[in-house]
């Protein structure tokens, strides 16, 4: 068993740190300051001008498209890739995150036919259309099968009805990937289907926001008011949303980790620089045992979160293998680790290294308190922690241990 990440994940992983050090950490006070000014405005964090060029570059450094599929146009380096580039960006606060997208990608990936492929999913992977998942309503956030969006068959069309809550970019999208019921008998075993919507379909409204403490973060509430929707717009097979969705969310997963997984990197080689020269009655606060346990636990707790991450970022490379249930079982449930331990970990750090800044680290002069509130949201979108833990702890008992993963 080899623990090194292979030689062309680190060459990747390099020239992610480099763009990060060049073009992103230098616009962090800019991100602060906006951020700060918008209050309950929707202005994007980073300029649009800003935005593009950072596309760019990312483009002529070759890190476009890194997990779309060779058959689409991409790279097709796979999850692991993907999930080290994530930690490498999230040493910074800015909300840059590499085109396209990696959730829809896979979602669509996976279930676009027809016509699909050259409407969306090639556009998609070109970065020239943008999209969100329209899942969660006011009374089904973690527990997605209870949505009550319905979507009826009726006269050759497909009638969406509903409302959806705390869907990130509505506004900005350029089309949705829409989860309704179209079996209320079967649910989530066959009643489920997804739509593709695009933003000026009739009937679509995107009457509210929501400010929030993120800011990488800017959901909406969106209304379907009898929008109707051609057979095209079914997105994979009628009833069979499900399956597609767990991958994506376990996608999702996997790189909110590695978002963690940076913070909590940046965060103790602050507090290692801090320590050094920061002197507090007459001692440097690298010679008192108390920020010495902080350092250390932050390390270890680190260390354990990225193995896990790495393992689930291996198991994700080999979905394609994952053909018995022993193998998409451990797959959901490596997620779900990730997810908890991750998000838990790098909040624990962060407050830590606030505590070891004091007055300074609650400030807008450094990026911790900026951390701390994104690290906030993120243990409870993707499943809050207490709906992981519940379907790690239902998998156990009904399924036991697999003998091989």
């Amino acid at each position: 068993m080899d623990f090194d990440l292979p030689e062309h994940v680190r060459m990747v992983r390099d020239v992610v740190a480099r763009f990060v050090a060049d073009e992103l950490i230098p616009l962090e006070r800019l991100v602060i300051e906006r951020e700060a000014a918008r209050g309950m405005g929707h202005d994007p964090i980073l300029p649009p001008e800003i935005e593009q060029r950072l596309a760019a570059r990312s483009r002529e450094l070759g890190l476009w498209g890194i997990d779309v599929p060779e058959t689409f146009g991409g790279q097709g380096m796979g999850a692991l890739v993907k999930g080290v580039v994530m930690q490498q960006l999230r040493y910074s606060i800015v909300p840059f995150t590499l085109p396209p997208d990696s959730p829809n990608l896979h979602f669509l990936a996976e279930s676009c036919k027809g016509d699909q492929i050259e409407r969306y999913l090639l556009p998609y992977s070109r970065g020239e259309k943008t999209s969100c998942l329209a899942l969660s309503e006011a009374a089904a956030g973690s527990d997605a099968a209870a949505i009550e969006t319905r979507a009826e068959h009726r006269d050759g069309k497909w009638v969406l009805n509903g409302r959806k809550m705390w869907i990130s970019n509505a506004r900005s999208a350029d089309f949705m990937i829409v989860i309704a019921v179209t079996d209320p008998a079967k649910g989530t075993r066959g009643g489920m289907t997804a739509f593709l919507v695009d933003h000026d379909t009739p009937g679509v409204s995107i009457p509210s926001e929501y400010g929030i403490i993120a800011a990488q973060f800017h959901p909406y509430a969106v209304y379907f008011d009898n929008v109707e929707l051609a057979e095209g717009q079914v997105l994979g097979e009628i009833g069979q949303a499900f399956g597609p969705l767990q991958n994506r969310l376990g996608i999702r997963r996997m790189e909110i980790a590695g978002w963690c997984i940076g913070f909590a990197t940046r965060a103790i080689d602050m507090m290692i620089e801090q320590a050094k020269i920061r002197s507090t009655f007459g001692a440097l606060l690298a010679d008192r045992q108390t920020i010495q346990w902080w350092i250390a636990d932050s390390f270890q707790e680190l260390e354990m979160v990225k193995l896990l991450t790495y393992r689930l970022a291996w198991q994700l490379d080999r979905a394609e293998e994952a053909e018995t249930d022993p193998k998409r079982i451990a797959i959901r449930r490596g997620a779900s680790a990730v997810k908890v331990q991750a998000t838990e970990m790098a909040t624990r750090v962060v407050d830590r290294a606030i505590q070891l800044f004091g007055g300074m680290g609650i400030s807008k002069e450094l990026p911790l308190e900026y951390m701390y509130r994104n690290l906030r949201v993120l243990r409870i979108v993707e499943g809050a922690s207490e709906i992981h833990r519940w379907t790690i702890a239902r998998d156990l008992l009904r399924n036991g241990q697999p003998k091989t993963l």
